[in-house]
């Protein structure tokens, strides 16, 4: 049996229930993995406290609260996408969780003073997350769709698919005109004309008593209805969250009395997810959950685990300890630990900046307590009092429109102070409630310390596990080095044996920084280093700060380029004047300096590039003009290469680096185990980004390497502004 990947629109309806609980959470920062297409947003509940909701449109499709301790690592850099995010959402609150009609689609609606956010995750097909402002336009969304029937893009309204057939809300008559308007079978008109899905459909056939196969012309009232009813009662226990959730698993020994093993884990796979019971799986060992969220996270938390486990078994068991996967352990709860400490960091930046708050809008505040405390001394009640402000408030009266709330059990006042939210003890003055909030800071640092403390041990012991791959490795090298007859090395004529890459089952990462990769890069044919700016401010900076004597400076003849370097020498070298740069390497820059500039941005295929010395590039303007920043004026003479041809290509290197690199074919593609070629074309960046990365992975035996070396935010570095394709060549 296959595992479920994509949630059903059952589980929607069963889910829409269940996160409706966390209404009311405020958005901290939101991540973006784009490697799985998954999106994380972190937030804190009153109640529920720190909140991980992950939304993901990739391989799996789900949407569900995660346990902090399940959270992946967080990318190195936030995409473009997850700042967008964050920019507009930080401080909002999630206020409706909504299912689509029937369909898998789930809307999540936020809102931040004025503003409204709707994120809806489309759960079907390859998968989609939009985000939609108040009136329903596209911000921006992870794939660009441009169908006949419903276009997604940024700056469109948003169009939902054609809404499916609800089969939960029908009545009897409208159930039976449906299923008889269908020439097929009850199972399949289920399944299909009812929106269920083959399970579903199915289980309403077991639960109703009534054979899958019956053909619709010969189905009896009494079988129609049997079908309705169960229908009813799956549809009321949906309605009502009245769920029993369980994970199905594929027992590795299903005669076994115990699935068990010595360290009571289940022996066996999870295979399905669901919100009920389902009598389909009578014969299949389920095991339950408190919610359907719950069951969902440790699904999808642990059954691609097992899917990796299943592959290896598969392979042959390798002797060499799963160093990776400890590293990889240590670096995530790193990751959560610095996690941990920004909470804290911000908890207690957020108990200050409230604190001096009400010292801001002392009078205000003051004005506020007082008259609670003076009211509750004339014996008027908290709802009188409450009452009174709210009238104070429909005459714009300042301090009664401050008021949020009233809580007389606690004997606290909620007031809106600067746009945030700040409870206050209304038997006391404004200095103790200040007071009051530096000592909940301080107490918040104290938690702090703990968690950096704790951050400090698990890195030592990330180093001692590395340590410990490392002598590893440095012994089988030694006895690799030792092979072959009479102490003789194996291999003839002292040159390494070529390794196929692409079908390697496991590829080691190697990577190490370099100064250049802030900026645009690549290596020419011939080794010299290539570096432009991605924008205005790469451009000041190269110009100031790397182009050196001996360099040679090339820009495209139009508006909008990377002020592009070839680099005579490296960083710490100095020029003697004896370096010749070969022209080759000159061609490959032009071909660069055109290829990320507006030329392709446009949609054409080439343009003219101008060469010209380190000393004819100045800051300075004519008298009378003005340099705009990232401009420069250049004076004297120009080597022109006209009519040069845009060219990108974009490619995996394994030795002696795994990275993916990017730039003009003739020195990319001799340096990669494998490049794909593109063109000016209709594809945004980001989603041609992922187009190369599922060719990619389909070129790959390791999808993992490539995950963690190429994902298609990486990819997406490489190419040129504006839309692309793959190129047929």
């Amino acid at each position: 049996m296959d595992r479920k990947r994509e949630l059903t629109s059952v589980d929607l309806a069963a889910l829409e229930g269940e996160l409706s609980v966390y209404e009311g959470a405020g958005v901290g920062k939101v991540y973006l993995y784009p490697d799985a297409d998954l999106l994380r947003f972190r937030m804190r509940h009153y109640d529920h406290g720190r909140t991980e909701l992950l939304v993901e449109v990739g391989e799996n499709k789900r949407v569900n609260v995660t346990h902090p301790d399940h959270v992946p690592e967080a990318p190195e850099r936030p995409p473009n996408f997850a700042m967008m995010l964050r920019n507009r959402m930080q401080g909002a609150e999630l206020t409706d969780v909504s299912q689509y009609e029937f369909d898998r689609i789930l809307e999540l609606t936020f809102e931040r003073d004025e503003e409204t956010t709707r994120v809806v995750a489309e759960l079907f097909g390859d998968g989609n997350v939009a985000i939609l402002d108040g009136t329903g336009e596209v911000i921006d969304c992870l794939e660009t769709v441009r169908l006949k029937s419903r276009t997604v893009a940024p700056g469109a309204q948003y169009e939902f698919p054609s809404a499916r057939f609800n089969p939960l809300g029908v009545d009897y008559d409208a159930f039976a005109a449906r299923m008889r308007d269908s020439d097929s079978d009850l199972v399949r008109t289920l399944a299909t004309q009812l929106n269920f899905g083959g399970l579903y459909g199915e289980e309403l056939c077991t639960l109703a008593g009534v054979d899958y196969n019956v053909p619709i012309e010969e189905a009896t009232d009494e079988q129609l209805r049997a079908l309705y009813d169960a229908l009813r009662r799956l549809a009321d226990r949906l309605a009502d969250s009245d769920l029993d959730p369980r994970v199905y698993y594929e027992l590795s020994n299903p005669d076994a009395e115990d699935p068990t093993d010595d360290e009571d884990e289940i022996d066996g796979q999870r295979v399905d997810v669901t919100p009920v019971p389902l009598a389909e799986y009578d014969q299949r060992y389920g095991v339950p959950f408190e919610s359907f969220n719950e069951a969902l996270d440790d699904y999808f938390t642990y059954a691609s685990d097992e899917d990796d486990d299943a592959g290896d078994a598969a392979g042959g068991a390798s002797q060499r300890p799963d160093f990776e996967s400890e590293i990889e352990k240590n670096e995530r709860i790193i990751q959560q630990q610095q996690g941990a400490i920004e909470d804290f960091e911000e908890q207690a930046e957020r108990e200050r900046e409230n604190a001096e708050a009400l010292y801001a809008n002392y009078d205000l505040v003051d004005d506020i307590l007082s008259t609670i405390r003076e009211a509750r001394a004339a014996d008027h009640s908290w709802d009188d009092i409450e009452e009174r402000f709210a009238e104070g408030a429909e005459q714009g009266i300042p301090a009664a429109e401050a008021v949020v709330s009233l809580d007389g059990s606690e004997g606290t006042v909620t007031v809106d102070i600067d746009g945030e939210r700040v409870t206050l003890d209304a038997s006391d003055g404004v200095e103790k409630n200040a007071d009051r909030l530096y000592t909940e800071a301080k107490r918040i640092e104290g938690k702090k310390e703990g968690a950096e403390e704790a951050i400090a041990q698990t890195r030592t012991e990330l180093e001692e596990v590395k340590e410990r791959r490392d002598e590893w490795e440095a012994a089988e090298a030694g006895e690799a080095g030792a092979g072959g007859e009479d102490g003789e090395s194996d291999e003839e004529d002292g040159e390494d044996e070529e390794v196929d890459w692409l079908s390697e089952p496991s590829i080691p990462v190697r990577q190490s920084e370099h100064w250049y990769e802030d900026f645009r890069w690549f290596h020419t044919s011939d080794g010299f280093l290539v570096i432009g700016g991605r924008d205005a401010e790469d451009n000041e900076d190269l110009v100031k700060k790397y182009l050196d004597r001996g360099d040679r400076f090339f820009h495209a003849q139009a508006h909008g380029g990377p002020a592009t370097i070839l680099k005579a020498t490296g960083p710490s070298e100095s020029y003697d004047g004896d370096v010749d740069i070969p022209e080759s390497s000159k061609r490959e820059a032009a071909q660069f300096a055109v290829s990320y500039s507006s030329i392709w941005k446009d949609g054409k295929f080439a343009g003219d590039v101008y060469e010209v010395s380190p000393d004819q590039v100045s800051k300075t303007p004519e008298s009378g003009e003005f340099l705009e920043k990232g401009g420069f004026a250049i004076r004297g003479d120009r080597t022109y290469y006209e009519n040069t041809e845009v060219g990108v290509a974009v490619g995996i290197t394994c030795e002696p680096e795994t990275r993916v690199i990017g730039g003009p074919p003739n020195a990319i593609e001799p340096a990669t185990e494998t490049a794909i070629r593109v063109e000016p074309g209709r594809y945004a960046q980001n989603d041609i980004a992922k187009r190369l990365y599922r060719e990619f992975k389909q070129r790959f035996a390791d999808d993992s390497f490539l995950r963690k070396v190429a994902s298609p935010d990486r990819i997406q570095e490489f190419l040129p502004p504006g839309g692309s394709r793959m190129s047929d060549d």
